[in-house]
């Protein structure tokens, strides 16, 4: 049997497994839900190191202790946040109103993991699916198979121990487009949640499933004259440089408002940031650019900046951090203003936040719409225009977007798998949670009688008509009445 057909047979049975399980599962009590993930999520962040460097072994892809840290963000985080929520029985009741609503799960989730992110992003979809009790059967990257697997073993083996039936989580060992399509139509899948590239998710969208799917980023951040700027460039390096680039959310450009472009560019340097020349740029758009102009070069993602340069033909000073590119627009004559996926920076330099404001729009737009933006500023006019009018559902302020768009320098939710919105071509705009894989049931009882007017003229017209036989009844009884009583009396008279 060749390879495709043992992908599309393993995706079968795998959801035909995890549907019996879940169908097992969705009785569970909120405590027993509880205890599982809560032993899930431990077992993961004591794997986050291991599962990390294996990451990084098969992808060739970030960094070690970056992948570490989102290892624990994808758990312990993660399971701080979501483990109050409740998931199980009624979550809300209006006694006014009369309604009650209960959670029902999905079902089975078939999710896709991405090779950027692929232990961090297993653990994460296998958490937010198992508490909201469904099954989760995961479709790795073909690049990522083994520790995606192997993030996999560790989270089911930790939930059978806790009490959760057989097949809860399983991930596929032999994936491919053919195995992973067959995972999204089976007709037991009952939701996709996906992370990944432009097509993965046109693809996504047309299994025929309810689907959260989540593409590129592109994500500028700008620095206004009135930003701390030590930290708004500190924030920017440390945002772009994480895990290599990697993460949909990291800094893809730099506006940089005229009057502080100079300190700006002069503490970039400090950071370890190497500005390219003319000629260096030239060098990464032929190296970093397929011929096709679209898209990036795979070989560029997530590697280290002195790699990159080397790959394209010059040398960078030991030490660099990342690479800088100056840019002057935005779109096809300026193919490095794309999203890069490493730690290429694209640099602007606009006069006023206005016009920062207009190249963050045209970046969103060239492949980020409704995704992230940040904002470095202490003007909070600023700020706030910002919020209201750009074109991005993640505003992150004074913090590196990368790691403040999930949730871990912000409040967001914590999550792995960013909505767009429609926007950007998705039906939510949130981090996704457990929330967002259940199914609500509501019981309502009547508050606001019905009266059908129709019914109501019926009525009266039968009353009326029933009325109108009375009477003639009554005029009828009282005429012969008042004949047989004038007969009684001439009968009298004539005796």
């Amino acid at each position: 049997m060749d390879a495709d057909l043992l992908s599309i047979q393993e995706a079968r049975d795998l959801v035909g497994r995890a549907a019996e399980a879940q169908r097992a599962f969705a009785d569970a009590s909120q405590q027993e839900v509880d205890r599982i993930v809560q032993a899930m999520g431990a077992a993961a962040s004591r794997a986050a190191e291991p599962l990390a460097r294996l990451a990084v072994d098969e992808t060739r892809m970030g960094v070690v202790e970056h992948k570490v840290i989102k290892n624990r963000f994808a758990s312990d985080i993660l399971l701080e946040y979501i483990l109050p929520m409740r998931t199980v029985g009624v979550l809300h009741e209006d006694p006014i109103r009369r309604v009650r609503e209960l959670a029902v799960p999905m079902g089975v989730v078939g999710a896709i993991v991405p090779t950027t992110n692929p232990t961090s992003t297993a653990i994460y979809k296998a958490l937010i699916a198992i508490k909201a009790r469904n099954a989760i059967v995961m479709s790795p990257h073909p690049r990522a198979v083994s520790c995606t697997v192997a993030a996999g073993r560790i989270l089911d083996e930790a939930a059978r121990a806790a009490g959760a039936p057989a097949g809860l989580v399983q991930v596929m060992t032999a994936p491919s487009l053919e195995g992973t399509n067959a995972l999204m139509r089976h007709r037991d899948t009952a939701v996709i949640l996906a992370t990944g590239g432009s097509d993965m998710v046109k693809a996504v969208y047309t299994a025929g499933k309810p689907a959260y799917g989540v593409g590129p980023g592109n994500v500028p951040a700008i620095i206004e004259r009135t930003a701390a700027l030590p930290k708004a460039v500190a924030d920017v390096v440390d945002g772009k440089t994480f895990d290599a680039g990697v993460l949909c959310s990291s800094e893809n450009s730099v506006v940089v408002d005229r009057p502080v472009a100079g300190q700006v560019r002069d503490l970039f340097v400090a950071e370890g940031a190497h500005f390219c020349s003319p000629d260096e740029k030239r060098m990464l758009e032929r190296y970093m650019i397929p011929a096709t102009g679209k898209g990036i070069n795979p070989d560029v993602v997530g590697q280290p900046p002195g790699a990159i340069a080397r790959r394209a033909g010059f040398e960078v000073p030991p030490g660099t951090r990342l690479l800088v590119v100056d840019l002057a627009r935005v779109g096809r004559e300026e193919p490095l203003s794309r999203e890069k996926l490493c730690p290429v920076l694209g640099y602007f330099v606009e006069d006023g936040w206005e016009r920062c404001c207009e190249r963050a729009i045209a970046l969103l737009r060239y492949g980020g719409m409704g995704h992230s933006l940040g904002i470095h500023s202490r003007d909070q006019a600023v700020i706030d225009r910002f919020f209201h009018a750009k074109p991005a559902f993640r505003i992150i302020v004074n913090s590196n977007t990368a790691i403040g768009a999930v949730g871990y320098t912000t409040g967001f939710a914590p999550a792995m798998t960013l909505g767009p919105g429609s926007w950007g071509g998705s039906i939510t705009s949130d981090n996704i949670t457990p929330m967002h894989l259940l199914n609500v049931k509501r019981i309502g009882e009547e508050i606001r009688p019905y009266r059908d007017p129709l019914r109501q003229a019926t009525r009266a017209a039968s009353a009326g008509a029933a009325d109108a036989t009375t009477a003639e009844a009554a005029s009828s009884f009282d005429v012969a009445r008042v004949v047989e009583d004038f007969l009684t009396g001439f009968r009298a008279s004539r005796r």
